[in-house]
């Protein structure tokens, strides 16, 4: 079982506690964004990532310094530097060395800068989101740029590992760089809804937090079976089989 989650645009770039890391597969595509970001100015940094003055000088000046190869006085492991609402729900201050190396064999991160991400790939300060529609050689924006890259490496994974199972935990905007009938893998995905006043419905804030709860579930368990999910129980979210489907499976709490 591999399990997919999205980056974070928060960061939390305090000394790392572990001295092991990896480096990022498409590094050297991560340098091709990087210098189509240095030509840009500042208001058309801005522009394109819809930030205010104070952040993109701010990020401008984090690509700036931006650079390879990594070391760990000035880069952090993707899993413990991400922070913000799905990343909420992790326990990575906790995480054992054999849940790190759980999590570095089952979790892959996905990231418009980087494409995709081991736990420990080593990632400086950055902020890029998926969808940013920036122009590139390979075409006008991030999905075009990593083409089918991220579906080969994540393939590639899922063969060796075996299990031919994906468990999907991250946003639509994310998922978009997913070619899921290209994988030759089963693909779950767990949606999490609010039950009030006779209705299921999702609430976005929640639905990321829950997320990342059901990673940390997975990751701090060992999880080795897609089934063993459904035993999830975490901030009152449970396995609601009569509005699942096959592949599409309902956590819901009463709120």
């Amino acid at each position: 079982m591999i399990v997919l989650m999205n980056s974070s645009k928060t960061l939390d770039f305090q000394k790392s506690r572990i001295s092991k890391h990896t480096i990022p597969e498409f590094l050297k595509d991560s340098e091709m964004i990087v210098r189509e970001l240095h030509k840009l100015s500042e208001s058309e940094f801005s522009k394109l990532m819809g930030i205010s003055e104070k952040l993109t000088k701010l990020n401008m000046e984090r690509y700036a310094k931006w650079q390879t190869p990594f070391n760990l006085s000035e880069a952090k492991q993707a899993l413990l530097a991400f922070k913000g609402d799905i990343y909420a729900g992790m326990e990575t201050e906790h995480y054992t060395r054999r849940d790190l190396e759980y999590a570095q064999n089952h979790l892959r991160i996905l990231s418009g800068l980087h494409g995709i991400l081991r736990p420990l790939d080593l990632i400086q300060l950055y902020r890029l989101e998926m969808a940013t529609k920036l122009t590139t050689p390979r075409g006008k924006n991030l999905y075009s740029f990593w083409g089918t890259q991220i579906n080969e490496s994540l393939k590639a994974l899922l063969k060796k590992e075996g299990s031919g199972l994906l468990v999907n935990l991250c946003s639509a905007e994310y998922f978009k760089a997913i070619k899921p009938q290209l994988l030759e893998a089963t693909v779950i995905t767990p949606v999490f809804k609010e039950f009030k006043n006779g209705s299921y419905r999702i609430v976005a804030i929640y639905a990321k937090k829950a997320r990342g709860f059901m990673c940390n579930f997975i990751i701090r368990n060992h999880l080795k079976r897609v089934e063993d999910l459904k035993s999830f129980n975490v901030e009152g979210y449970r396995f609601n089989k009569k509005i699942s489907s096959d592949y599409e499976w309902i956590f819901a709490r009463k709120t």
